[in-house]
Parts: structure tokens; C-alpha cells; sequence
């Protein structure tokens, strides 16, 4: 039996020592077919609560897996407190933008349904299954909370006011992000939201809901027009490096 560890599976069960976790039907294939992983193999498992722990499969058939946890791996930690609210974008690139904000530390994305948002639905099932899949891959010991999508007035009015929301002013009439993010109250990683708008940028009577909003602070992602996927990765990457974990060094017992 190797002790190497074949691959990171995300579960809702809890995990302890010594317990029992089955997979769904979906897990199994891949561990069956994909990997061909049979009893003694070892995977990493995650729920977003009780840390990483090495389980051993016991039992693999025609849509199940039995494994035992068998030791903790790395214990749960706080992870970035920032929210992705995005103007929906074509299938394609709207899937790209929920794995890399995930991969990027995104603990919350949230669709937004602008004036010029040309999506009229978004498959938050879909988001899901992206945003799992990027958590396994790398590293994470979460996956981020997917939002119902809401219309750009509701979600102005549901916003915690006690949360800032950057919003991405495709104007350039904000401050530079690197610099608001390296004052207060940013600086430190205060728990926030960034706001990108769609493909067409924002109505101008949304501007002015957003101006006269006191949560919000605008920014400018520089001189460069963004498009919205890239506008989105580009201000989390930003986030991170002056306000988040970039800041941190990269802990042990990441690699499989």
C-alpha cells in the first residue's frame, strides 16, 4: 500500500478520525475510471469546516466508494473574506472567471444582472462544479459560496453597509487599486466586495447609484480598457497581493 496521496476530493460530510465517508456516484467514476484507484488508495479530502484529512478507500463498485479518515492533514484556517460580484458573461468565460477567482481566494460569487448585461440566466449549479473543481486542484481548503444572481438595484439594497464594495469604474474616474488598497480600511484585508460591471460598462444612472452609495469606494484598474473576466481576475489578484494572503508565506502540506 503507497502513502502517496492520489488526488483532492471536496465532501459536504463532516470528517473526524476513524470515520466512514461515502462518495457520490460521480466521485467514484472518477477515482474508478479516470485514476483506476482501487482499495489502499489514498486520497485528501476537504469540507470547507474541519480541515484536510487522508482517507484510505476501502471499497470501490458501480457508483459508490467507502473510505476511512485516517489522520488530519492540515487543520481548517481562515481564509481572504473578499466577494466576487460580477456582471454575468458568455458560458464559456463566465466558467473561466469562477475557477480563476477561485483559484485566486474568491470566498463568495455573486452574479449581478446590470442594465447592459447581455446573459439573461446563469447556471449556478454550473458555477458550482467549476468553483469545486478549482478548490481540489489547488489547494484550498474551501469552495466559494455561490450566490443567487440579483438585479443591480436589489443587490445595492440587500448590501451589508458595514461591508465596502470596490467597484471597478470603467471611466477611470477612481483611484488607482493599488492605492486604495494600501490605505485604510482595506489595508489588513478588511472583509470587502469588488463590483465588475458588464461587457458594455455601467449605466450612467447606475454610476450615480453607485457615487451616491456610502459603502462604495470606485477604482481605476488603469489605463488599459479591461474586459469584464479580465477586469474581475486582474482586481482579486490585485486584492491579494496588497490586502489578502499574498502577504502570507505558503504553508506546509500543499502538494500532493
Amino acid at each position: 500500500m503507497s502513502d502517496k496521496i492520489e488526488t483532492r476530493l471536496f465532501v459536504s460530510t463532516d470528517l473526524a478520525a476513524g470515520a466512514t465517508v461515502g462518495l457520490e456516484t460521480g466521485q467514484t467514476h472518477y477515482l474508478k475510471h479516470v485514476l483506476r484507484l482501487g482499495p489502499g488508495a489514498r486520497v485528501a479530502l476537504f469540507n470547507g469546516r474541519d480541515g484536510e484529512w487522508i482517507a484510505e478507500i476501502d471499497g470501490i463498485g458501480k457508483g459508490w466508494t467507502s473510505l476511512t479518515l485516517k489522520a488530519q492533514r492540515r487543520p481548517q484556517r481562515a481564509e481572504p473574506d473578499i466577494w466576487l460580484v460580477f456582471a454575468p458573461i458568455k458560458r464559456a468565460r463566465i466558467d473561466f472567471t469562477a475557477q480563476k477567482a477561485t483559484e485566486l481566494g474568491a470566498s463568495v460569487l455573486w452574479p449581478v444582472f446590470t442594465e447592459r448585461t447581455m446573459v439573461e440566466r446563469v447556471n449556478t449549479d454550473r458555477l458550482l462544479a467549476n468553483a469545486t473543481e478549482a478548490a481540489e486542484q489547488t489547494a484550498r481548503l474551501s469552495v466559494p459560496e455561490i450566490r443567487d444572481p440579483m438585479r443591480f438595484e436589489a443587490l445595492l439594497e440587500a448590501w451589508p453597509t458595514e461591508r465596502p464594495l470596490i467597484v471597478c469604474d470603467e471611466t477611470g474616474a477612481g483611484t488607482p487599486i493599488a492605492h486604495v488598497l494600501s490605505e485604510p480600511p482595506f489595508k489588513g484585508g478588511t472583509p470587502c466586495g469588488l463590483l465588475i460591471g458588464p461587457e458594455g460598462g455601467f449605466a450612467d444612472r447606475e454610476l450615480d447609484r453607485l457615487r451616491q452609495s456610502s459603502f462604495v469606494t470606485p477604482v481605476s484598474l488603469g489605463p488599459r480598457l479591461l474586459r469584464s473576466d479580465t477586469a474581475a481576475l486582474a482586481a482579486l489578484a490585485c486584492w491579494q497581493a496588497v490586502a489578502g494572503d499574498w502577504t502570507m508565506e505558503r504553508p506546509d502540506g500543499l502538494d500532493l
